[in-house]
Formats: C-alpha cells, sequence, structure tokens
C-alpha cells in the first residue's frame, strides 16, 4: 500500500494553531498478536503546534474507549496556549485507535479491494497491537523522541505498552486511572456490556446495517459502563431517590439519556473489538510477570488517580507508583469517579502543567 496523508478537515479553534485532520495508510501490514493475521490498516490522527528539528517536542495523547483524535471535544481545558499541552512549545498529537469508529480502520472502515464494510469480520486486536500500529505512524511523521505519553484509562494500558515496546521512543508517561493487567472485575462488566449488544434482535450476527442498528443493546452496554464510570456520592448526592420524568426515579432518565446520546456517535461492533482489547492488557504476559515488566520501566512516570474511582481502583495506580523506579502518584479528590479525567480541568491541569514543564531529570523528584 502507498502512503496517503489527507487533510480531512480543519477546526481553526486555537487561534494560529488549528489542528490538521489526517489519514495515514500504512506500507505495512500489522500482524496481529492473537490471530496472527496481517492486517492492512490506515490511522486518522490530528495535530496542534510545530515538530521541532531534533523531532523531540511531541507529545502522544491516547484516548480512552468511545474517544476519537479530536483532542478538543474531550480535553478542550487542557490544550492551547498557557495550557499543560501548549502547541506553542508542543507538538502535540492524537490518534484514533484501531478498531473504533472515527476514521481508523475497524469494524465501521470498508475492507481492502472491497466495497463491504469490515463489520463483525475485523479481527480481535491486543493493547499491544495499538502500540505497534501507533509507533510505526509516529516513526513515519519524523519524530525521533515522544517527550511523554498521556494515557486516561485505555489510553494509559496503551502508554505503559508503549514504555515496554519503543522504550527508546518514550521520555516520560503520565498514567491516568488505568492499570498493569485488566482484572476480573473489569473483565466481568465489559462481558455483560458485549452480552447486552449481541443480545438485540437487530445485531443479526453483527450484520446489521446503519439503519436497523443494534441501539437498544448498545445503549443498555453504555448505561452498564456508566454506572462504573461515575460513583456511588455522585448518583447520591445528584439524583437521591427523586422522581423521574420517564421512569420511576431521576436516575434512570439520567442513564437511558446517556446509552441513547451514546447510540448516535458509536458502533456496536466498534465497541465490541476494543472492549475485547482491553481484555488482552497484561503488561506482565511474557515478560516475567507484572512486578518485573513495571520494575524495568525507567522512564520518569506520573500516576494519576480519581477519588472514588470504581473501574480502575486507587489499588491499582499504587501498584503502578510502587514498582515502577521513577514515579510519582497523585490523587484528584472528585466526586465524579472514573470521569473525573474529563471533569476535573483545573485539578488535572495543576498536576499536569509541573510534570510537562520541568527537565525530565527533575519532573519526578520536584511535584508537590
Amino acid at each position: 500500500m502507498q502512503i496517503i496523508d489527507l487533510q480531512l478537515n480543519s477546526i481553526n479553534t486555537l487561534a494560529d494553531t488549528a489542528p490538521c485532520h489526517l489519514l495515514w495508510s500504512s506500507p505495512k501490514p500489522l500482524e496481529l498478536e492473537i490471530s496472527g493475521i496481517e492486517l492492512p490498516y490506515q490511522l486518522a490522527y490530528q495535530t496542534w503546534g510545530k515538530l521541532n528539528k531534533a523531532g523531540n517536542n511531541a507529545i502522544l495523547v491516547v484516548h480512552a474507549l468511545s474517544g476519537s483524535a479530536n483532542l478538543e471535544s474531550w480535553w478542550p481545558d487542557l490544550l492551547g496556549v498557557n495550557k499543560p499541552l501548549n502547541p506553542e512549545r508542543d507538538f502535540v498529537i492524537c490518534i484514533n485507535l484501531l478498531g473504533s469508529c472515527y476514521g481508523s480502520s475497524g469494524p465501521a472502515s470498508i475492507q481492502p479491494n472491497s466495497k463491504e464494510l469490515w463489520k463483525q469480520n475485523f479481527p480481535q486486536l491486543s493493547i499491544r497491537d495499538q502500540v505497534r500500529a501507533q509507533a510505526a505512524l509516529i516513526k513515519h511523521l519524523g519524530i525521533n523522541k515522544l517527550r511523554a505519553i498521556i494515557g486516561p484509562s485505555l489510553g494509559g494500558m496503551i502508554a505503559l505498552e508503549w514504555a515496554l515496546i519503543e522504550p527508546e521512543l518514550v521520555s516520560s508517561l503520565i498514567l491516568i486511572a488505568t492499570t498493569a493487567q485488566h482484572s476480573a472485575q473489569a473483565i466481568a462488566h465489559s462481558s455483560c456490556q458485549r452480552a447486552a449488544i449481541r443480545l438485540d434482535p437487530n445485531f443479526n450476527n453483527g450484520y446489521y446495517t446503519e439503519h436497523q442498528a443494534p441501539e437498544n443493546g448498545l445503549a443498555l452496554a453504555r448505561q452498564m459502563a456508566f454506572i462504573t464510570y461515575r460513583s456511588d456520592r455522585e448518583f447520591s448526592e445528584r439524583f437521591q431517590r427523586e422522581p423521574g420524568t420517564q421512569q420511576a426515579y431521576a436516575i434512570q432518565d439520567y442513564l437511558v439519556h446517556q446509552g441513547q446520546k451514546f447510540t448516535e456517535r458509536f458502533d456496536a461492533n466498534c465497541y465490541i473489538r476494543l472492549s475485547e482489547c482491553m481484555n488482552s492488557h497484561d503488561i506482565g504476559k511474557n515478560r516475567g510477570g507484572v512486578l518485573s515488566a513495571l520494575q524495568s520501566i525507567q522512564q520518569p512516570t506520573l500516576i494519576i488517580s480519581l477519588e472514588h474511582d470504581q473501574l480502575y481502583t486507587y489499588t491499582e495506580q499504587a501498584l503502578l507508583a510502587e514498582h515502577i523506579p521513577n514515579a510519582t502518584h497523585q490523587l484528584i479528590n472528585t466526586r465524579y469517579g472514573h470521569d473525573g479525567f474529563l471533569i476535573e480541568s483545573h485539578a488535572m491541569a495543576s498536576i499536569l502543567s509541573p510534570f510537562l514543564d520541568k527537565p525530565l531529570r527533575k519532573r519526578c523528584e520536584q511535584l508537590p
């Protein structure tokens, strides 16, 4: 395949640092870890700022499960001049994950040499596949060193694997609300969510159409996931046992709204593939176990936890901090739980900025 860079659109919301929404087709297929299939693939990405001559001012931000390369849409308060991700200083890049539905190859994209969508035929992916695909693009862009990789949730899993698969490309890590391996509890949650999608009569073994998609199943999957993204404290303070307008209780109305809204922007087969990808996460696999893998990470690492996170608990991040040699651990006090990384912008900025502003050797030792 030929390398193709296509400027799909340009949104000038950061004055003179308008992002480029680009599409890159890999010249080589990706050999997938689980199946061994060689997958031709493309990645959608956006950039802000300019890469310097040394190729070492780049920051890679890796999005979470349902995110996209459009960093402005989900982290707008952290991107911009005088913000942690500063396009006047940094070349910021965000890549849509393989298997997603926002431009990169996945179930919702067209198969090579075909006019048909991949749908359920798109192969299973692993976290390590995501890193190898992204690394090929990073090298194509002329980036010699990523001065930081930032990843919340699923993005943090990918960031960890980056440090182990391509250590020479990674100067530092910022791991947010993530874990070293997907726990039995997390696997159980996502398994039930996929079952909800597959039980929808419209799922049709993954051969659904745009006009007859498994919206009810996908909405239910999102509702189940959303309960883990937020906290008992928030739900209790915000909704208590107040009556709803459509359902018996206000919290039920809220969950129905979140589910319906999600079906308008995401694809069911993509949700299945990406949640399966998360289940593959285990940095200790073929590396002598989790602790051995963590202890081999030498980069300065900032670990951020969210209070009341029910999905990836404080204990899981504490394990990272205990065993990564050059790590600092910070807790954000929030009622929002896991989704605090999206909501608590001021607190996030107050932790990210000192880490990103200081020279690498001082990043961890001089954090508050």
